[in-house]
């Protein structure tokens, strides 16, 4: 939601607040079982103001989401445009894509519970976000089989797989365990890209490249804190 004028940077930081608590709320909870009087007494406001800073209910739902989705989408079409071999690309998506889960936890259960409470125009525009995701890994693994560096016939199967794999960490990664994003990709995509039929040196290949990558641009893959910024929402 863009600022409302006159506002200052004191609102906004209060309102990105009250979008951490309402994520925090809402996996907890759940979307529908949430009231605003439940936000408003966590974040000790009453109802009047609360609206103040949230407009309503569901524009909370589409502050989370654009908070996983903005920042996903705009470093994913950056790797996706890196000059790297496809393997390397995958292999940048997978930790950025880990990476967002593992700072978002909260954000990525809603995430992945809450949108269908979405409706019209910004549920529409969540699912072609997804889709537009989906797409950029498909397109990724097309060309690592189109180069012969992984064998599948079934492009489509094969992003489920990634997908999949990646998308329900969410559920038991622990943010103060042993386990990273960095060595959860690592791990991930060495399962994936074997199982694909991908050559032991290629897999090294594409590790060491991505390392000498993220040493070379530590701005990839992305930090949701400084990647992500207000959207304006039905923008």
């Amino acid at each position: 939601m863009a600022r409302p004028p006159g506002h200052g940077p004191g609102f906004e930081v209060r309102r990105q607040k009250i979008i951490d608590t309402a994520a925090e709320l809402f996996a907890r909870q759940g979307y529908a079982a949430t009231s605003v009087n439940d936000l408003g007494r966590e974040v000790g406001l009453a109802k009047g103001a609360l609206y103040y800073y949230i407009v309503s209910k569901e524009n909370l739902l589409i502050e989370i989401q654009s908070r996983v989705m903005v920042p996903l989408l705009r470093r994913a079409r950056q790797i996706t445009e890196l000059d790297e071999t496809p393997l390397v690309r995958l292999r940048l998506l997978s930790e950025s894509l880990l990476t967002i889960i593992f700072h978002r936890l909260d954000h990525i259960w809603v995430y992945e519970h809450d949108y269908r409470n979405l409706s019209g125009d910004e549920l529409d525009r969540l699912l072609g976000q997804r889709a537009e995701f989906e797409g950029l890994v498909s397109g990724l693994l097309a060309e690592a089989a189109d180069e012969t560096a992984v064998r599948t016939s079934h492009t489509r199967l094969a992003t489920l797989q990634f997908l999949n794999l990646h998308n329900h960490t969410y559920q038991w990664v622990r943010t103060d365990g042993p386990w990273g994003p960095a060595l959860l990709s690592r791990e991930y995509c060495d399962t994936l890209f074997r199982g694909f039929g991908a050559s032991d040196s290629a897999l090294d290949a594409a590790e060491e490249r991505a390392e000498t990558f993220k040493r070379e641009r530590p701005d990839l893959p992305l930090d949701p804190e400084a990647e992500w910024a207000p959207v304006t929402v039905g923008g």
